[in-house]
């Protein structure tokens, strides 16, 4: 009698381990958290004006909602020392391909040497990149 009472005990953990394994392999996996590339180095010769000093670069696409307006919170930066671009996917996939930009917008100031100093991911109010902006070129 002893025996049944333990082999019934032994059975009952048994089986409460297997269906735990299962409900454990069930369950699905935690939603996966996409994470945004940032170059760290361009080539300033894939950018117009590779002489610039500095290179502010947006990285859009026409489909993108938060990307609207982005450029043109950027154009009052352009200047002799500094060239902005906007890289739209849809003209410039080889480019987005070439830095591995999955997301849009991805905004990168870069330094004569096309070293990545700031960037920013999303979309962005005009004066906290103007400002990172000058702290740069200050500090350079």
């Amino acid at each position: 009698m002893t025996a049944r009472i333990v082999l019934a005990a032994v059975l009952v953990v048994v089986a409460a381990i297997v269906a735990w394994t299962l409900d454990r392999r069930r369950r699905p996996a935690a939603p996966s958290q996409s994470r945004v590339t940032i170059p760290q180095q361009l080539d300033r010769n894939d950018f117009p004006r590779p002489d610039a000093s500095w290179l502010v670069v947006l990285w859009s696409s026409e489909t993108c909602v938060s990307c609207q307006g982005l450029f043109e919170k950027l154009t009052p930066l352009a200047s002799d020392e500094v060239a902005v671009v906007d890289v739209e996917f849809s003209r410039h996939r080889e480019l987005h391909k070439r830095y591995a930009i999955d997301a849009a917008p991805v905004t990168v100031i870069a330094d004569l040497d096309g070293v990545t100093r700031a960037s920013f991911t999303g979309a962005f109010n005009a004066p906290e990149v103007w400002s990172t902006l000058a702290e740069l070129r200050a500090g350079a």
